[in-house]
Order: C-alpha cells, then structure tokens, then sequence
C-alpha cells in the first residue's frame, strides 16, 4: 500500500497558518491586508512597467538586474525576517515520520502559496513580456517562469534550513534588528543608482546585465531573450544553467534537512567546556587596562557586540558614517570635509550611556559612591568608544581624501573630525546624566513611551552644543584657508583639533561625574522605565 500525498496535507497547513494567524487580532488582520493590497498594487504597476518597456533597447537589462536583485531578495528574506512564515522552521516537524525527499516537494509547493510568490509571478511575467519576440521566445518564457520562480523559492529554503538554528537564536533575533539597517544601505544604494541612470541613461546597465543574465535566476530571462534574438545555442545554455542552479539547490535543502531532522541539537546537550571557555578571560581583556577601567570598557564593548539594540545603533553609524562621505566624493560633489560626518555619527553613541543598560544600570551604580567612582566609569565608556571611533574616523578621511584626491587637506579634515568627537563625547557625558532615558529592549522603539522629549533634548541639543564648542576650530580652519599665507600652516589643524577635542573631553568628563554621582536616584528610575 503506497503512502498517501503530503503536498496537499502542507499546501492545507499553508493556508490554515494563514488563516488563524489573522485570527488572532484585528490588527494583525488589518495590517495583513494592507500589505498585502500595497504588495499587489506595486506588482500591478511593475507589471504595467514593464510591459510599456517592451519593445525599448534596453529593456533586456532592467530585467535581468531586476530579476538578479529579486534573486538576491529572496536569499536574505528567511535571514532578516525568519518569523515572517511559520513553515520556514522545518524543525517543528522532526518528530513526525517523513522522508526528506518527499518532504522537500511537499515544502516547496506550499512555499507557492502566499503574497511573496504572487508578486514575484508579477514581476517574472512582465520581463518576459518586456523582453519575448515571437512565438518560440513566449513558449520558452513559460518554461522561464516556472524555473525562475521554483528557484527563488527553492533558494529561501536552501538558506532557512541552513541556517535554522541560528534564526532561532539569539543571533538571529539580532539579524531580524539590523534589517532595518540594511533596508536604509539598501535605499541609498538604489537613490545613488537611480542618480547615475538619470544623468547617464540605462545604457549604464548594459556590463552589469552581460554577466548577470548568466546568473540563476536571471539567467532564466535572458534565455527568453536569446531566443528572441536567434541565439538559440546560448538560450539552452541558460535554460540548462537555471534548472541545474534548482536541482542543486533542492539537492542542498534536501541534504540539510535530513541533517538537520536526524542529529541532535548542539544546544541541548553538555556544554561544561565551552561554558568555561566562555567564563575564562578573552583574548581583548588581556589587552585592555586593568582595573575598573578596564572591566568598563570590556562591559561597554561586549554590549556592541552582543546586545542587539546596541548593536543596530553601531552599525547604522558605522555604515552611514562611510556611506555619505564615499558616495558624494565618488559622485564628484563631495569634499573631505564630509568626513567628519563619520565621527559625527560614532559620537552620538556616547550619549545616553546608562540608557543601554536598562535595568541592569543598578548593578553599575551600586560600585558607585563618590564622583571619582563616577568620572572613571564615564572615561572607561568614553575609551571604550575611542577604541573604536579614532581608528575608523581616520580611514574613512582618509579613503574619501583618496577618492578625491585633496591630500592637502587631510591634516584640517582629521583635526575637525577629532575636535568634533572631542566635543560629542564632552556633551554625551553631561547629558547622559543630565537627561536619561530608557530604552526598550522589545521592539523597534529606541525610546519608552513618555521619554521622547528627553531624548530629543539629549541627542539634538548635546550636538547643537557640540557644533558650538568645535567653533574655534572651525573658524581657524576656516582663518587658515582665507588667508594669503594659511596654506603653509594648514598641517597644524591636526595637531591642534587632535589636543583641543582631548581637552574637551576631559572637560566633559570632569562636569559630569559629580552631577552623576549626585542623580543616581534618579538615572535608574529613568533607564528602567520601559
């Protein structure tokens, strides 16, 4: 007696999951269906588009970075969204008696069912009306259809199976964060592309798209449109490429899955050595002072790497800090100047430095009783923050010079951007003190609710003070440029920014560690509000 079909068993849990997931609230089933209407109203448009592109001399390539970029989207959608679709964890099924092999067809076709497979049905359908002549290019784009949408589906798997246990972790809880972050880089890096197709047309595309249309699933479309032009030897070549990417990607998520449904998870079973790797000191706390200062700064560093809010706020400054210099300077319009944009985002994080340790601030402020305790807790945080600030700071004025090419001008751009984060770590320390707030560790908000305005006041009024305190650089620097003889004395611009913004931040320092130790009442009830 042969076993019955499961793929109709998963297709019914598909739209089961569906269903009693917008059961649950009424918001939940409000934003579902906005979603999905904005989702299919933008399929609908790209479809329009793409069919009013028929016929252009450019039309092969839009499509096949579209599809290549869609490609990509589908990848990275299980990474940094891993709860969006309940049947993406195949291990809520190990304990039930199915063979991978068939198990990998039945996932697959459920996998069909949703907005995401309908919008990219969309998209594959009008690039191949976009780019199809004749009846044999049409016939050869159904088969396109198919393959491309299989394989992009297939890849979601193939990437959720392989990594499923750390989606379910920690660490993957810190990607679902940092989506944010790469919707942002994301954006720009379209806005810039957008920039250059406007001032140089599509024509831009055309490299791209030559190596991209071999690359499953955009290879799938350019078969379509290697039939249109009757190259019929190089269509069957990218047909075959397509449909190998998909049996290898089923044979990976195949192989993964049986992995994965019969070994044991390594986070059930003893981990006494690696617990005492973990409890032993680490190669960076070897290297930092000893002390308080330096158990501060290994504090302070460990809550970058591990805690995810703090984690999102470094990367979006990091990447930001480097985005906005290296892109106008390779768009021409920039200045080295603009640098300094990159200590400027690095500073913000010295505000609001109890904030980020919600609740556990009490543990910090019960080893503080005097305003000494005070000051070398604010220095150690502000070193901790040097550590990396000063090294990155550097090399990003340094790569924007570079692409440039105004050497002359690095000493002024590095002692700007070192009196500037001078100046920010002075004014984070006082506001730190003197405007707390907290910030919740669920969610997407970075403030509680109540302690908005504390944080404006914080953020934007610490950096309005900070711009003020740079002054009498900035109007040296701008003394220097002016003058007939300011050339030759321009180099003193690094050392000078250098001591003047080492100078602030002791300043700073100094300042806030009385009002610190005065209001720790007062800080802790603040960053434990949410």
């Amino acid at each position: 007696m042969s076993a019955p079909a499961i793929t109709p068993v998963f297709v019914r849990l598909k739209l089961s999951l569906l269903r009693n997931g917008l059961r649950q609230s009424g918001g939940r089933k409000a934003a579902y269906i906005t979603s999905a209407v904005f989702a299919l109203l933008f399929a609908a448009l790209q479809l329009i588009g793409l069919i009013a592109l028929r016929g252009h001399a450019h039309a092969e390539s839009v499509v096949v970075l579209a599809l290549a970029v869609l490609g990509l989207g589908w990848a990275v959608m299980p990474l940094f969204f891993p709860s969006g679709d309940e049947t993406l964890d195949p291990t809520r099924l190990v304990m039930l008696p199915l063979r991978p092999r068939p198990l990998v067809g039945a996932l697959l076709t459920a996998s069909l069912v949703g907005i995401g497979p309908l919008f990219t049905l969309c998209l594959l359908v009008g690039s191949v009306v976009a780019v199809a002549r004749g009846g044999a290019a049409f016939a050869v784009g159904a088969v396109a259809v198919v393959l491309a949408l299989l394989v992009c589906v297939a890849l979601a798997r193939a990437v959720a199976v392989a990594n499923v246990r750390l989606l379910t972790s920690r660490k993957g809880r810190d990607l679902a964060v940092l989506s944010g972050l790469v919707i942002a880089i994301g954006a720009q890096i379209v806005n810039f592309g957008a920039q250059r197709l406007g001032a140089s047309g599509l024509g831009e595309l055309d490299p791209a798209a030559e190596v991209l249309q071999w690359v499953p699933p955009a290879s799938a479309i350019g078969a379509v449109h290697a039939v249109s032009e009757g190259s019929y030897g190089p269509a069957a070549a990218q047909l075959a490429l397509t449909a190998g990417a998909l049996v290898a990607l089923l044979a990976f998520w195949s192989r993964h899955l049986t992995r994965l449904m019969t070994s044991p998870d390594g986070s059930t079973l003893p981990g006494a050595e690696s617990a005492a790797k973990e409890r032993s000191s680490t190669g960076l706390a070897r290297l930092l002072p000893g002390g308080r200062t330096g158990t501060v700064m290994e504090r302070s560093l460990r809550y970058v790497w591990r805690d995810p809010k703090t984690k999102a706020a470094w990367v979006t400054s990091l990447a930001i800090g480097l985005i906005v210099p290296v892109f106008n300077a390779w768009q021409g319009t920039g200045s080295v100047y603009f640098a300094c944009f990159a200590a400027g985002m690095l500073g913000i994080q010295m505000y609001n430095q109890f904030g980020q340790d919600t609740s556990a601030f009490w543990m910090v402020a019960m080893t503080i009783s005097s305003p000494r305790d005070a000051y070398v807790e604010l220095r150690a945080r502000a070193y901790a923050l040097l550590l990396i600030t000063l090294p990155y700071a550097t090399l990003v004025t340094v790569l924007t010079t570079a692409m440039l090419g105004d050497w002359r001008r690095l000493p002024e751009a590095l002692g700007l951007s070192f009196a500037l984060l001078g100046a920010m770590l002075a004014t984070g320390a006082w506001t730190s003190a003197r405007f707390p707030y907290s910030i919740p560790q669920e969610g997407y908000k970075n403030v509680a609710p109540g302690q908005v305005g504390l944080a404006w006041i914080s953020i934007f009024g610490g950096m309005m003070a900070a711009a003020l305190l740079c002054a009498p650089v900035i109007a040296l620097t701008i003394w220097l440029n002016v003058s007939a003889d300011g050339d030759d004395w321009t180099w003193l611009l690094l050392p000078a920014g250098t001591v003047y913004g080492a100078v602030l931040t002791a300043a700073g320092l100094k300042l806030a560690a009385p009002r610190t130790a005065r209001r720790l009442p007062e800080i802790l009830a603040a960053v434990s509000k949410g």
